[in-house]
């Protein structure tokens, strides 16, 4: 049974009861502990009750209630993070430490309420678009404190991420992330007349193969097979503590092999030459490791280098805006542009969820668009009869 004791505050008289919790392992015996801050003995006496209904039924939370969120968040990424490739584990940390962190890490868990759940979802949903994210990680650390039994339910699990802004309201095109053929013409041929042959390669390879850039930046000699025509992609470039590691794709999917054209089997198969030569000067034979490199031949160009050169190339030239991703995108486009299939698009990519290269499809070129409003044209004003197979009937007896 619980005992109860009245004390002084600052603030006035308040009340404590103290209660035996579950069993220490080690002792056999039930642990003492206090709760107090209560205003009026019936105030404690109602807190008791419920907490020797929780110790009976095996509901009672033992772990520390004053743990805060980052202290949990720590614990989760001591116990979860070994299994992180090493790209995931900076992305994770970047995210919490930017985001998470400012608005939940020095609160304690069991003080996180729905409501303030909500407000910070509110903020973040204002401000980034990678809310979605935020609040899965989030989830992740409340859910893992429940695991743990340091709260009881989750106060992130319903809370609702509000529509931004611009997003009720139609697009102009604006955020148009790929070129339309011509626009992808243009750029090849500028790039192959100002760029370093090793620079152009790239680009050519980004567009021609619809390759991600860690996966371009991570081709060797091993992976080129020019017998069968063929490209493998499945390892990623990282860099970190100032060094580059070649990782695997994250997902089955994203490990491929692709069928190269001609074009661009000729353009890496010229670089790799260059790349021999110099080796056999230099007394070495051994397989390239990674075919763009800096000047010293080893060492891979760095992540952020392409996304420079283009925005400079965009802006000289008056382009219309991409990133190097969009170069995916592009691909994507004139590969439906030339007839090719969601399925066939969504291997080529390397998407494990065919969702995402619905998504692209949802912003096809406008050839595209066009070549379906003009065969749509067509079948309406086709004279095909009308016969039995395609005339719906109803049963006007029932």
């Amino acid at each position: 049974m619980a005992s109860f004791q009245k004390y002084n505050t600052k603030d006035g008289p308040r009340w404590l009861y103290k209660y035996y919790g579950t069993i220490n392992p080690e002792t056999g015996k039930r642990k003492q502990s206090t709760k107090r801050g209560f205003n009026t003995k019936k105030e404690a006496q109602l807190d008791a009750a419920q907490t020797e209904k929780e110790i009976a039924d095996g509901t009672f939370l033992v772990q520390d209630k004053n743990m805060t969120f980052e202290q949990v968040y720590e614990q989760w990424y001591a116990t979860n993070s070994p299994s992180f490739k090493p790209s995931t584990r900076k992305a994770v940390r970047c995210k919490f430490k930017g985001q998470l962190l400012p608005h939940f890490g020095k609160l304690k868990m069991v003080d996180i309420t729905k409501s303030y759940c909500q407000e910070v979802v509110n903020k973040m949903a204002k401000k980034i678009k990678s809310v979605h994210d935020m609040k899965m990680y989030a989830n992740q650390i409340f859910e893992y404190a429940i695991e743990q039994d340091i709260i009881k339910t989750n106060p992130m699990k319903k809370a609702k991420i509000p529509k931004r802004e611009e997003e009720h309201f139609a697009s102009e095109g604006s955020d148009r992330n790929y070129w339309e053929k011509h626009e992808l013409k243009k750029f090849l041929a500028i790039a192959k007349a100002e760029c370093d042959f090793r620079d152009y390669a790239m680009f050519h390879t980004l567009i021609y193969t619809g390759a991600r850039k860690g996966e371009v930046h991570a081709i060797g000699e091993l992976d080129i097979n020019f017998r069968d025509k063929t490209i493998a992609l499945n390892k990623t470039l990282f860099f970190e503590d100032n060094v580059f590691h070649a990782l695997t794709s994250k997902t089955a999917a994203s490990r491929r092999v692709l069928k190269a054209d001609n074009t661009t089997l000729r353009i890496l198969r010229k670089l790799l030459t260059a790349k021999k030569e110099r080796q056999l000067a230099e007394a070495q034979n051994e397989p390239i490791k990674f075919l763009f490199t800096r000047e010293d031949g080893v060492t891979p160009i760095r992540l952020a280098y392409l996304n420079d050169l283009l925005k400079a190339l965009i802006e000289k030239h008056k382009l219309h805006p991409i990133t190097v991703h969009g170069l995916r995108h592009t691909h994507a486009s004139m590969q439906f542009e030339a007839g090719a299939t969601i399925k066939e698009v969504q291997e080529q990519l390397g998407h494990s969820d065919i969702k995402m290269t619905m998504d692209i499809y949802t912003h096809v070129t406008s050839t595209v668009k066009e070549k379906k409003a003009n065969r749509f044209e067509k079948f309406m004003e086709s004279d095909a009869p009308i016969t039995g197979s395609n005339v719906v009937t109803l049963d006007r007896s029932k």
